[in-house]
Protein backbone atom coordinates (compact mmCIF):
# COMPACT_ATOMS: atom_id res chain seq x y z
CA UNK A 1 0.00 0.00 0.00
CA UNK A 2 1.23 3.14 -0.84
CA UNK A 3 2.09 5.42 2.70
CA UNK A 4 1.36 8.83 1.97
CA UNK A 5 0.89 9.95 5.73
CA UNK A 6 3.36 13.22 5.96
CA UNK A 7 1.65 14.65 2.91
CA UNK A 8 -1.88 13.66 4.46
CA UNK A 9 -0.49 15.42 8.05
CA UNK A 10 0.83 18.34 6.49
CA UNK A 11 -2.72 18.94 4.22
CA UNK A 12 -4.50 17.99 7.51
CA UNK A 13 -3.01 21.25 9.04
CA UNK A 14 -4.39 23.05 6.37
CA UNK A 15 -8.04 22.54 7.60
CA UNK A 16 -7.22 22.55 11.25
CA UNK A 17 -6.62 26.17 10.58
CA UNK A 18 -10.11 26.16 7.81
CA UNK A 19 -12.48 24.98 11.26
CA UNK A 20 -10.61 27.55 13.12
CA UNK A 21 -11.52 29.90 11.29
CA UNK A 22 -14.76 29.07 9.93
CA UNK A 23 -16.40 27.79 13.79
CA UNK A 24 -14.05 30.22 15.46
CA UNK A 25 -12.53 27.92 17.73
CA UNK A 26 -10.38 28.93 20.81
CA UNK A 27 -9.79 25.54 21.81
CA UNK A 28 -6.44 25.42 19.88
CA UNK A 29 -4.57 28.35 20.80
CA UNK A 30 -0.36 28.16 20.41
CA UNK A 31 1.32 25.78 18.31
CA UNK A 32 -1.07 22.78 17.89
CA UNK A 33 -0.19 20.04 15.34
CA UNK A 34 -2.98 18.21 13.57
CA UNK A 35 -1.86 14.37 14.04
CA UNK A 36 -4.10 13.23 16.34
CA UNK A 37 -1.63 10.30 16.94
CA UNK A 38 -0.15 10.77 20.44
CA UNK A 39 2.43 7.99 22.33
CA UNK A 40 1.08 4.73 22.73
CA UNK A 41 1.17 4.37 25.75
CA UNK A 42 -1.06 8.09 26.22
CA UNK A 43 -3.88 7.82 28.71
CA UNK A 44 -7.44 6.64 27.25
CA UNK A 45 -8.92 9.54 27.97
CA UNK A 46 -5.62 11.70 26.73
CA UNK A 47 -4.12 14.45 29.53
CA UNK A 48 -7.37 16.19 30.56
CA UNK A 49 -10.13 13.74 30.90
CA UNK A 50 -12.61 15.71 32.49
CA UNK A 51 -12.30 17.52 29.25
CA UNK A 52 -12.30 15.12 27.57
CA UNK A 53 -15.91 13.24 28.32
CA UNK A 54 -17.32 16.70 28.49
CA UNK A 55 -16.56 17.20 25.20
CA UNK A 56 -17.12 13.69 23.98
CA UNK A 57 -20.45 14.36 25.63
CA UNK A 58 -20.86 17.88 23.90
CA UNK A 59 -20.67 16.91 20.42
CA UNK A 60 -22.49 13.65 20.80
CA UNK A 61 -25.87 15.59 22.06
CA UNK A 62 -25.56 17.59 18.87
CA UNK A 63 -24.22 14.98 16.17
CA UNK A 64 -27.40 12.56 17.61
CA UNK A 65 -29.73 15.79 16.75
CA UNK A 66 -28.17 16.11 13.67
CA UNK A 67 -28.93 12.84 13.06
CA UNK A 68 -32.58 12.54 14.17
CA UNK A 69 -33.16 15.32 11.82
CA UNK A 70 -31.96 13.28 8.79
CA UNK A 71 -28.58 14.72 8.83
CA UNK A 72 -30.88 17.86 7.39
CA UNK A 73 -30.09 20.07 10.39
CA UNK A 74 -27.39 23.14 11.12
CA UNK A 75 -26.68 21.15 14.63
CA UNK A 76 -23.65 19.43 13.29
CA UNK A 77 -22.09 22.57 12.93
CA UNK A 78 -22.32 22.87 17.24
CA UNK A 79 -20.99 19.04 16.56
CA UNK A 80 -17.80 19.88 14.52
CA UNK A 81 -15.78 21.97 17.55
CA UNK A 82 -16.12 19.41 20.42
CA UNK A 83 -15.38 16.73 18.09
CA UNK A 84 -12.22 18.15 16.92
CA UNK A 85 -11.20 18.66 20.42
CA UNK A 86 -11.76 15.07 20.89
CA UNK A 87 -9.72 13.32 17.59
CA UNK A 88 -7.04 15.98 18.67
CA UNK A 89 -6.56 14.98 22.30
CA UNK A 90 -7.65 11.62 23.14
CA UNK A 91 -8.19 9.90 20.21
CA UNK A 92 -8.23 6.68 22.14
CA UNK A 93 -11.38 7.33 24.29
CA UNK A 94 -14.22 6.32 21.99
CA UNK A 95 -15.04 3.94 18.86
CA UNK A 96 -17.64 6.64 17.99
CA UNK A 97 -15.02 9.72 17.11
CA UNK A 98 -14.84 8.12 14.18
CA UNK A 99 -17.74 6.43 13.10
CA UNK A 100 -19.35 10.04 13.90
CA UNK A 101 -16.14 11.84 11.95
CA UNK A 102 -16.84 10.03 8.56
CA UNK A 103 -20.11 11.86 8.63
CA UNK A 104 -19.49 14.95 10.19
CA UNK A 105 -16.45 14.83 7.49
CA UNK A 106 -18.42 14.20 4.69
CA UNK A 107 -20.45 16.94 5.77
CA UNK A 108 -17.41 19.24 5.55
CA UNK A 109 -16.66 18.05 2.03
CA UNK A 110 -19.93 18.43 0.54
CA UNK A 111 -19.90 21.96 1.92
CA UNK A 112 -16.24 22.99 1.27
CA UNK A 113 -15.99 26.70 0.08
CA UNK A 114 -13.11 26.00 -2.89
CA UNK A 115 -12.06 22.96 -4.33
CA UNK A 116 -8.70 23.14 -1.91
CA UNK A 117 -10.93 23.08 1.14
CA UNK A 118 -12.14 20.06 -0.47
CA UNK A 119 -9.19 17.97 -1.12
CA UNK A 120 -7.89 19.03 2.67
CA UNK A 121 -11.15 17.64 4.14
CA UNK A 122 -10.73 14.54 2.10
CA UNK A 123 -6.88 14.16 3.28
CA UNK A 124 -8.42 14.60 6.53
CA UNK A 125 -11.14 11.76 6.08
CA UNK A 126 -8.11 9.34 5.15
CA UNK A 127 -5.93 10.40 7.77
CA UNK A 128 -9.53 9.69 10.26
CA UNK A 129 -9.62 6.27 8.95
CA UNK A 130 -6.00 5.45 9.63
CA UNK A 131 -6.04 6.53 13.02
CA UNK A 132 -9.27 4.03 13.58
CA UNK A 133 -7.12 1.54 12.55
CA UNK A 134 -3.93 2.41 15.01
CA UNK A 135 -6.33 2.57 18.60
CA UNK A 136 -9.32 0.13 17.38
CA UNK A 137 -7.62 -2.39 14.98
CA UNK A 138 -10.10 -3.63 12.39
CA UNK A 139 -7.71 -3.36 9.62
CA UNK A 140 -8.99 -5.31 7.07
CA UNK A 141 -12.76 -3.81 7.60
CA UNK A 142 -11.31 -0.25 8.25
CA UNK A 143 -9.72 -0.22 4.79
CA UNK A 144 -12.64 -1.60 3.25
CA UNK A 145 -14.43 1.46 3.92
CA UNK A 146 -11.61 3.59 3.28
CA UNK A 147 -11.06 2.51 0.12
CA UNK A 148 -14.88 3.18 -0.61
CA UNK A 149 -14.67 6.49 0.63
CA UNK A 150 -11.19 7.61 -1.37
CA UNK A 151 -12.87 6.29 -4.49
CA UNK A 152 -16.28 7.76 -3.88
CA UNK A 153 -14.02 11.06 -4.30
CA UNK A 154 -10.98 9.82 -6.44
CA UNK A 155 -11.64 7.52 -9.20
CA UNK A 156 -9.19 8.81 -11.57
CA UNK A 157 -6.44 7.20 -9.18
CA UNK A 158 -7.36 3.93 -9.13
CA UNK A 159 -4.01 2.11 -7.62
CA UNK A 160 -4.17 3.44 -4.24
CA UNK A 161 -7.69 2.24 -3.71
CA UNK A 162 -6.78 -0.85 -5.42
CA UNK A 163 -4.03 -1.13 -3.01
CA UNK A 164 -6.09 -0.55 -0.29
CA UNK A 165 -8.99 -2.92 -0.99
CA UNK A 166 -6.76 -5.80 -1.54
CA UNK A 167 -5.18 -5.34 1.59
CA UNK A 168 -9.09 -5.10 2.98
CA UNK A 169 -9.86 -8.19 1.47
CA UNK A 170 -6.47 -10.23 2.17
CA UNK A 171 -7.36 -9.42 5.81
CA UNK A 172 -11.62 -10.02 5.53
CA UNK A 173 -11.34 -13.28 3.53
CA UNK A 174 -15.28 -14.14 3.42
CA UNK A 175 -15.86 -11.68 5.40
CA UNK A 176 -15.45 -8.81 2.93
CA UNK A 177 -18.15 -6.44 2.78
CA UNK A 178 -20.16 -7.06 -0.74
CA UNK A 179 -19.67 -3.61 -1.58
CA UNK A 180 -15.72 -3.98 -1.25
CA UNK A 181 -15.87 -7.20 -3.44
CA UNK A 182 -17.72 -5.66 -6.08
CA UNK A 183 -15.49 -2.36 -6.38
CA UNK A 184 -12.22 -4.59 -6.03
CA UNK A 185 -12.85 -6.73 -9.12
CA UNK A 186 -13.88 -2.95 -11.41
CA UNK A 187 -10.66 -1.78 -10.10
CA UNK A 188 -9.04 -5.00 -11.07
CA UNK A 189 -10.22 -4.47 -14.58
CA UNK A 190 -8.91 -0.75 -14.80
CA UNK A 191 -5.60 -1.78 -12.98
CA UNK A 192 -5.49 -3.99 -16.78
CA UNK A 193 -6.89 -1.69 -19.08
CA UNK A 194 -4.67 1.33 -17.65
CA UNK A 195 -1.53 -0.95 -18.39
CA UNK A 196 -0.90 -1.28 -14.27
CA UNK A 197 -1.47 -4.68 -14.39
CA UNK A 198 -0.72 -8.11 -16.71
CA UNK A 199 -4.08 -9.64 -17.71
CA UNK A 200 -3.46 -12.47 -14.83
CA UNK A 201 -4.33 -10.21 -12.17
CA UNK A 202 -8.01 -10.59 -13.31
CA UNK A 203 -7.72 -14.32 -13.62
CA UNK A 204 -6.38 -14.54 -10.13
CA UNK A 205 -8.80 -11.89 -8.48
CA UNK A 206 -11.88 -13.62 -10.41
CA UNK A 207 -10.84 -16.96 -8.81
CA UNK A 208 -10.89 -15.16 -5.42
CA UNK A 209 -13.97 -13.04 -5.40
CA UNK A 210 -15.93 -15.72 -6.83
CA UNK A 211 -15.16 -17.79 -3.98
CA UNK A 212 -15.56 -15.57 -0.80
CA UNK A 213 -19.13 -14.27 -2.99
CA UNK A 214 -19.98 -18.29 -3.46
CA UNK A 215 -19.31 -18.53 0.03
CA UNK A 216 -21.71 -15.60 0.87
CA UNK A 217 -24.09 -16.20 -1.26
CA UNK A 218 -24.60 -19.95 0.45
CA UNK A 219 -24.32 -18.38 4.22
CA UNK A 220 -24.71 -15.02 4.94
CA UNK A 221 -28.37 -15.05 5.10
CA UNK A 222 -28.35 -10.96 5.57
CA UNK A 223 -26.85 -10.27 2.70
CA UNK A 224 -26.39 -13.15 0.45
CA UNK A 225 -29.23 -11.61 -2.21
CA UNK A 226 -26.49 -8.49 -2.00
CA UNK A 227 -23.56 -11.19 -3.27
CA UNK A 228 -25.81 -12.28 -5.95
CA UNK A 229 -25.82 -9.22 -7.41
CA UNK A 230 -22.25 -8.65 -6.84
CA UNK A 231 -21.94 -11.88 -8.56
CA UNK A 232 -23.48 -11.20 -11.57
CA UNK A 233 -21.59 -7.80 -11.76
CA UNK A 234 -18.11 -9.55 -11.44
CA UNK A 235 -19.60 -12.24 -14.30
CA UNK A 236 -20.63 -9.54 -16.76
CA UNK A 237 -17.22 -8.09 -16.19
CA UNK A 238 -15.35 -11.11 -16.24
CA UNK A 239 -16.81 -12.04 -19.64
CA UNK A 240 -14.35 -10.12 -22.42
CA UNK A 241 -11.75 -11.80 -20.40
CA UNK A 242 -13.12 -15.26 -19.94
CA UNK A 243 -12.52 -16.90 -23.76
CA UNK A 244 -10.14 -20.10 -24.00
CA UNK A 245 -8.12 -17.77 -26.32
CA UNK A 246 -7.00 -15.53 -23.22
CA UNK A 247 -7.22 -18.09 -20.39
CA UNK A 248 -5.30 -20.99 -22.22
CA UNK A 249 -1.67 -18.57 -23.29
CA UNK A 250 -1.77 -17.58 -20.03
CA UNK A 251 -2.69 -20.53 -17.70
CA UNK A 252 0.10 -21.73 -19.75
CA UNK A 253 2.48 -19.94 -18.94
CA UNK A 254 1.41 -20.66 -15.19
CA UNK A 255 1.30 -24.29 -15.69
CA UNK A 256 4.75 -24.28 -17.25
CA UNK A 257 6.15 -21.74 -14.63
CA UNK A 258 4.94 -23.87 -11.72
CA UNK A 259 3.64 -27.73 -12.70
CA UNK A 260 4.50 -29.06 -8.73
CA UNK A 261 1.84 -26.39 -7.54
CA UNK A 262 -1.03 -28.20 -6.68
CA UNK A 263 -3.75 -25.21 -6.03
CA UNK A 264 -2.54 -23.46 -9.27
CA UNK A 265 -3.45 -26.99 -10.77
CA UNK A 266 -6.88 -27.26 -8.99
CA UNK A 267 -7.61 -23.69 -10.17
CA UNK A 268 -6.55 -24.03 -14.04
CA UNK A 269 -8.29 -27.14 -14.08
CA UNK A 270 -11.69 -25.23 -12.80
CA UNK A 271 -11.00 -22.40 -14.94
CA UNK A 272 -10.84 -24.31 -18.14
CA UNK A 273 -13.90 -26.56 -17.39
CA UNK A 274 -16.31 -23.65 -16.70
CA UNK A 275 -15.45 -21.60 -19.21
CA UNK A 276 -16.23 -24.85 -21.99
CA UNK A 277 -11.56 -25.49 -22.51
CA UNK A 278 -12.26 -28.80 -21.33
CA UNK A 279 -11.30 -29.92 -24.99
CA UNK A 280 -7.88 -28.17 -24.79
CA UNK A 281 -4.44 -29.61 -24.30
CA UNK A 282 -3.79 -27.74 -21.34
CA UNK A 283 -6.69 -29.13 -19.92
CA UNK A 284 -5.76 -32.69 -20.34
CA UNK A 285 -2.08 -32.05 -19.42
CA UNK A 286 -2.94 -30.08 -16.39
CA UNK A 287 -5.28 -32.87 -14.94
CA UNK A 288 -2.94 -35.73 -15.64
CA UNK A 289 0.09 -33.88 -13.48
CA UNK A 290 -2.59 -32.86 -10.92
CA UNK A 291 -3.82 -36.52 -10.71
CA UNK A 292 -0.11 -37.76 -10.51
CA UNK A 293 0.65 -35.53 -7.53
CA UNK A 294 -2.30 -35.47 -6.28
CA UNK A 295 -4.96 -38.76 -6.90
CA UNK A 296 -8.19 -38.04 -5.99
CA UNK A 297 -11.28 -38.54 -7.39
CA UNK A 298 -12.26 -34.86 -8.92
CA UNK A 299 -8.33 -34.63 -10.49
CA UNK A 300 -9.79 -39.04 -12.45
CA UNK A 301 -12.56 -36.82 -13.37
CA UNK A 302 -10.94 -33.86 -15.26
CA UNK A 303 -8.89 -36.98 -17.11
CA UNK A 304 -12.06 -38.89 -17.81
CA UNK A 305 -13.71 -35.96 -19.10
CA UNK A 306 -10.66 -35.58 -21.55
CA UNK A 307 -10.28 -38.88 -22.88
CA UNK A 308 -14.33 -39.08 -23.15
CA UNK A 309 -14.68 -35.75 -25.13
CA UNK A 310 -12.23 -37.51 -27.07
CA UNK A 311 -13.78 -40.13 -27.48
CA UNK A 312 -11.33 -42.77 -26.20
CA UNK A 313 -14.65 -44.33 -24.37
CA UNK A 314 -12.53 -47.49 -23.10
CA UNK A 315 -10.07 -45.17 -21.15
CA UNK A 316 -12.97 -42.52 -20.13
CA UNK A 317 -14.66 -45.42 -18.20
CA UNK A 318 -11.80 -46.10 -15.98
CA UNK A 319 -10.90 -42.37 -15.07
CA UNK A 320 -14.72 -41.62 -14.54
CA UNK A 321 -15.56 -44.47 -12.69
CA UNK A 322 -12.75 -43.05 -10.04
CA UNK A 323 -14.35 -40.30 -10.30
CA UNK A 324 -17.61 -40.84 -8.54
CA UNK A 325 -16.08 -40.47 -5.73
CA UNK A 326 -16.86 -36.53 -5.85
CA UNK A 327 -18.88 -34.49 -3.66
CA UNK A 328 -19.46 -31.81 -5.47
CA UNK A 329 -23.43 -32.94 -7.04
CA UNK A 330 -22.76 -30.84 -10.35
CA UNK A 331 -19.60 -32.51 -11.17
CA UNK A 332 -21.11 -35.84 -10.15
CA UNK A 333 -23.93 -35.45 -12.63
CA UNK A 334 -21.59 -34.53 -15.27
CA UNK A 335 -19.58 -37.75 -14.60
CA UNK A 336 -22.56 -39.87 -14.68
CA UNK A 337 -23.28 -38.66 -17.46
CA UNK A 338 -20.09 -38.94 -19.24
CA UNK A 339 -19.59 -42.25 -17.61
CA UNK A 340 -23.38 -43.58 -19.25
CA UNK A 341 -22.81 -42.26 -22.47
CA UNK A 342 -19.20 -43.73 -22.71
CA UNK A 343 -20.55 -47.35 -21.22
CA UNK A 344 -23.20 -46.69 -24.68
CA UNK A 345 -20.51 -46.26 -27.24
CA UNK A 346 -18.62 -49.42 -25.98
CA UNK A 347 -22.02 -50.85 -26.33
CA UNK A 348 -22.53 -51.97 -22.62
CA UNK A 349 -25.99 -50.50 -22.90
CA UNK A 350 -26.90 -52.18 -19.20
CA UNK A 351 -23.83 -49.93 -17.33
CA UNK A 352 -25.03 -47.16 -19.39
CA UNK A 353 -28.62 -47.28 -18.34
CA UNK A 354 -27.19 -47.71 -14.72
CA UNK A 355 -25.34 -44.76 -15.29
CA UNK A 356 -27.77 -42.89 -16.60
CA UNK A 357 -30.68 -43.65 -13.77
CA UNK A 358 -28.04 -42.07 -11.66
CA UNK A 359 -28.02 -38.73 -13.30
CA UNK A 360 -31.95 -38.71 -13.22
CA UNK A 361 -31.58 -39.17 -8.74
CA UNK A 362 -28.75 -36.24 -8.88
CA UNK A 363 -31.34 -34.06 -11.18
CA UNK A 364 -34.51 -35.11 -11.93
CA UNK A 365 -35.09 -31.95 -13.87
CA UNK A 366 -32.43 -32.95 -16.57
CA UNK A 367 -34.08 -34.40 -19.53
CA UNK A 368 -30.66 -35.70 -21.38
CA UNK A 369 -30.79 -39.43 -19.73
CA UNK A 370 -33.99 -39.99 -20.71
CA UNK A 371 -32.73 -38.93 -24.53
CA UNK A 372 -29.79 -41.45 -23.68
CA UNK A 373 -31.79 -44.72 -22.68
CA UNK A 374 -34.71 -43.89 -25.06
CA UNK A 375 -32.14 -44.05 -27.74
CA UNK A 376 -30.57 -47.29 -26.46
CA UNK A 377 -34.02 -48.98 -26.31
CA UNK A 378 -35.10 -47.92 -29.90
CA UNK A 379 -31.55 -49.16 -30.70
CA UNK A 380 -32.41 -52.94 -28.76
CA UNK A 381 -35.52 -53.00 -31.79
CA UNK A 382 -35.17 -56.32 -34.17
CA UNK A 383 -33.04 -57.79 -31.59
CA UNK A 384 -34.76 -59.14 -29.13
CA UNK A 385 -37.78 -61.48 -28.75
CA UNK A 386 -38.96 -64.19 -30.95
CA UNK A 387 -41.57 -62.64 -32.93
CA UNK A 388 -42.14 -59.64 -35.07
CA UNK A 389 -44.08 -58.09 -32.12
CA UNK A 390 -42.06 -58.37 -29.58
CA UNK A 391 -39.22 -57.14 -31.88
CA UNK A 392 -40.98 -53.63 -32.69
CA UNK A 393 -42.01 -53.80 -29.09
CA UNK A 394 -38.33 -51.58 -27.84
CA UNK A 395 -39.96 -48.74 -29.83
CA UNK A 396 -42.55 -48.00 -27.43
CA UNK A 397 -40.06 -48.38 -24.52
CA UNK A 398 -38.06 -45.64 -26.26
CA UNK A 399 -40.71 -43.11 -27.07
CA UNK A 400 -42.06 -43.51 -23.42
CA UNK A 401 -38.83 -42.03 -22.03
CA UNK A 402 -38.79 -39.36 -25.23
CA UNK A 403 -42.03 -38.02 -23.83
CA UNK A 404 -40.48 -38.15 -20.51
CA UNK A 405 -37.66 -35.80 -21.47
CA UNK A 406 -39.64 -33.55 -23.04
CA UNK A 407 -42.08 -33.10 -20.23
CA UNK A 408 -39.48 -32.08 -17.58
CA UNK A 409 -36.96 -30.29 -19.99
CA UNK A 410 -38.35 -28.31 -22.57
CA UNK A 411 -35.30 -27.11 -23.55
CA UNK A 412 -35.29 -30.88 -25.23
CA UNK A 413 -38.71 -30.71 -26.89
CA UNK A 414 -37.51 -30.34 -30.43
CA UNK A 415 -34.69 -32.90 -30.18
CA UNK A 416 -37.44 -35.76 -28.27
CA UNK A 417 -40.59 -34.92 -30.86
CA UNK A 418 -37.93 -35.45 -33.87
CA UNK A 419 -37.58 -39.28 -32.09
CA UNK A 420 -41.30 -39.66 -31.46
CA UNK A 421 -41.80 -38.85 -35.07
CA UNK A 422 -39.77 -41.12 -36.38
CA UNK A 423 -39.90 -44.03 -34.15
CA UNK A 424 -43.97 -44.01 -33.73
CA UNK A 425 -44.15 -45.14 -37.11
CA UNK A 426 -41.68 -48.05 -36.56
CA UNK A 427 -44.67 -49.38 -33.67
CA UNK A 428 -46.65 -52.39 -34.81
CA UNK A 429 -49.44 -51.94 -36.89
CA UNK A 430 -53.31 -52.42 -35.80
CA UNK A 431 -53.29 -55.55 -37.77
CA UNK A 432 -49.79 -57.11 -35.86
CA UNK A 433 -51.52 -56.06 -31.93
CA UNK A 434 -54.60 -57.85 -33.53
CA UNK A 435 -53.03 -60.58 -34.86
CA UNK A 436 -51.20 -61.24 -31.27
CA UNK A 437 -54.55 -61.61 -29.43
CA UNK A 438 -53.61 -57.48 -28.31
CA UNK A 439 -55.05 -54.35 -27.93
CA UNK A 440 -54.14 -50.50 -27.96
CA UNK A 441 -53.81 -49.15 -25.01
CA UNK A 442 -53.75 -52.41 -23.20
CA UNK A 443 -50.18 -52.29 -20.67
CA UNK A 444 -47.45 -54.65 -21.52
CA UNK A 445 -43.78 -55.66 -20.60
CA UNK A 446 -41.04 -55.24 -23.09
CA UNK A 447 -38.60 -58.20 -22.04
CA UNK A 448 -34.97 -57.40 -23.96
CA UNK A 449 -31.82 -57.03 -22.05
CA UNK A 450 -33.73 -54.41 -20.16
CA UNK A 451 -37.76 -54.43 -19.19
CA UNK A 452 -39.83 -51.80 -19.28
CA UNK A 453 -43.62 -51.72 -18.41
CA UNK A 454 -45.20 -49.97 -21.25
CA UNK A 455 -48.56 -49.04 -23.49
CA UNK A 456 -49.43 -51.13 -26.36
CA UNK A 457 -49.73 -48.36 -29.50
CA UNK A 458 -50.39 -49.04 -33.18
CA UNK A 459 -47.64 -46.63 -35.72
CA UNK A 460 -49.42 -43.91 -36.82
Amino acid sequence: MINNTKGIHMKAKVVLLLLMMTFSAPLLAGNVSFTANGPDDEPKYGQDSIQCLTNISLYREFFKQWKKSGYRSESVKDAIKPWRWVFLNCPKASLYTYVDGTRILGYLIQNAASPEDEAAYIDTLMLLYDTRIKYFGQEGYVLGRKGLERFGYNNSDVEPTYQMLARSIELEGNEAEYAVVDLFFRLTIEMYTSGKAEKSLILDNYDLLTKIVDYNIANNKKYGSYYESVKGNIESSFEPFASCEDLIPLYTQKFETEPENIELLKKIASMLDNKGCDDSPLYFDVSVQLHKLEPSAESAFHIGKMMYNKQNYTEAIEYLTEGLGMEDPEMLETCYFALSDSYKNVNDFPNAVKNANEVIKLNPNDGRPYILIGDMYAEAAGNCGSNDLEKKAPYWAAVDKYIQAKRIDSSLADVADQRISAYSKQFPNAEMIFFHDLSEGQSYTVQCWFTEKTIIRAAK
